[in-house]
């Protein structure tokens, strides 16, 4: 036992070893985007696109997933700027190369981030708001506190608060919470190291990719996503207190191929699409929760920006 014990250790730390080697010889690296002072903390954000909505277009804003950070829609970001749309994402507080923010991590303490972060970018509004996975919780709070800051939303994945009660969120909330602080753990002590090179998951272009697997490797983001997904139950609380999204505003709710309109998930996530005067709702065939929002599956995403667009009333 004691040899094996000897054995095991040497083997975490050869492990942990080589992924740090891989990491120093990949040399100095510089994330994308800018920091924006929120008062006493940054935020990184990467905006793409016209700027200052030249077009007229809204520009669409973008909250990630658990785990997620900007680098998520970094192939999505692209395909909107070919076409002339602006988007901004960015790295919640204690994500990525963001500043940690106050605990605990919920939506609540998220969207007051981000309302203060919209308010010193210079980004003017409405938004189209962009939301994927657990995101929607938190851009159900943000709408609802925020009306006039929205145009329309596109939901990718996206859960909603109501889903909290369904017996099947009980069952999966359990063991995706242990898993998260497993990796809280495993990032902290360096034993992710070696995922440094095991990709993106997503099917992102270089940089997004690059920016993604330094996340893989960062104890403070995985202990951060931790706290979010702890505080999931509390999150949904607080954005099902808020109003319901303005029938007025066009949604377009985008989920992987594979679970179509009759998906007990599904019909939860179509709520908001259903409500609105000018819903779509579309199953990517062949995209999974995460490369949904890649360079191959990714034009699903776009097509709901598009739908949203073509639905909004005119400027004035």
């Amino acid at each position: 036992m004691r040899r094996m014990l000897i054995g095991l250790g040497l083997v975490l730390v050869a492990w942990i070893a080589g992924g740090a080697a891989m990491v120093a010889m990949a040399g100095p690296f510089r994330p994308s985007g800018a920091y924006v002072n929120i008062g006493g903390r940054k935020l990184r954000l990467v905006c793409a696109g016209p700027a200052n909505n030249g077009n007229g277009k809204p520009t669409v804003w973008m909250e990630a997933g658990a785990f997620g950070l900007a680098a998520d829609f970094a192939a999505i970001q692209e395909k909107l700027a070919a076409k002339g749309i602006r988007s901004c994402a960015y790295d919640r507080a204690g994500m990525g190369w963001s500043d940690p923010g106050p605990e605990p991590r919920d939506s609540a303490a998220i969207v007051a981030d981000l309302e203060k972060l919209i308010a010193a970018s210079g980004e003017r509004g409405p938004f189209i708001l962009m939301g994927h996975s657990m995101a929607g919780l938190h851009t159900r709070l943000f709408a609802g506190r925020n009306p006039d800051k929205v145009a329309g939303l596109v939901l990718i994945e996206a859960t909603t608060p109501e889903q909290i009660d369904n017996p099947g969120t009980a069952r999966f909330l359990g063991p995706f919470t242990a898993v998260s602080r497993i990796a809280a753990v495993s990032a902290s002590v360096g034993t992710t190291l070696p995922l440094y090179y095991a990709g993106d998951r997503i099917g992102l272009p270089a940089q997004g990719r690059a920016e993604k697997r330094h996340a893989y490797v960062s104890g403070r983001h995985a202990r951060t996503a931790a706290n979010e997904v702890v505080n999931w139950p509390r999150s949904a609380a607080e954005a099902r207190l808020a109003p319901p999204y303005d029938p007025r505003w066009p949604v377009a709710v985008i989920v992987a191929g594979g679970r179509g309109p009759g998906s007990e998930a599904n019909d939860a996530r179509r709520a908001p699409e259903r409500a609105s005067i000018a819903g779509r709702f579309e199953a990517v065939e062949g995209a999974s929760h995460t490369t949904i929002l890649g360079e191959t599956y990714g034009d699903g995403v776009v097509r709901g920006v598009e739908h949203v667009l073509a639905h909004l009333p005119p400027a004035p």
